[in-house]
């Protein structure tokens, strides 16, 4: 690959933009930015989230989604397609793997259940952001709808880690309480 990032700082966005892969410049503000930035921010805390868990399985299909996210990342920068309906099933099997050894939900549950858990939710709900991005720019530019499933598809599969990060901790899930009209 060579040495692409030889130099750190170039000073070229000291003015509010940014450059796109093709040599473009645009606003620090865009949508295209706004994104790739949020689906960065995921990235970093799954990264955060594998360096809290022990479990050798989890790590490696944690670092998988590091790879799938920067794929994402490099699909939104050079409009290439990288995320594909296989990458989307393979969330799906996953899913379906982690969520049948859990007991059914019978109520909504709070974030938490010790602090590897707590990152996961954290990274679910960045997930969702990312997500929200996403869909504002593909009203812009297209974004292709298997990025968009896979990133439904993998809130929901940190949802349902989290719930088993808590179960092998040993921390029990907290069920909401909501008000109700007496």
């Amino acid at each position: 690959m060579g040495n692409r990032l030889t130099k750190i700082y170039t000073r070229t966005g000291d003015a509010g933009t940014t450059g796109k892969a093709d040599g473009s410049r645009v606003d620090k503000d865009d949508a295209l930015i706004h994104a790739q930035g949020d689906v960065d921010e995921l990235n970093s805390f799954v990264g955060l989230l594998v360096s809290r868990i022990d479990n050798v399985e989890l790590c490696g299909l944690l670092n998988h989604v590091q790879h799938d996210l920067f794929n994402i990342g490099a699909e939104l920068s050079i409009s290439q397609q990288y995320i594909n309906g296989d990458d989307v099933s393979f969330l799906e099997h996953t899913l379906d793997h982690y969520n049948a050894a859990l007991p059914p939900l019978k109520e909504f549950i709070l974030p938490g259940g010790g602090e590897a858990a707590a990152v996961c939710h954290v990274a679910r709900a960045v997930c969702r952001r990312a997500e929200r991005s996403l869909v504002t720019l593909d009203k812009e530019q297209a974004v292709g709808a298997d990025m968009l499933a896979y990133i439904n598809r993998l809130s929901d599969l940190l949802f349902v880690l989290a719930r088993v990060i808590t179960r092998e901790a040993g921390e029990q899930e907290t069920c909401w309480k909501h008000k109700t009209n007496e």
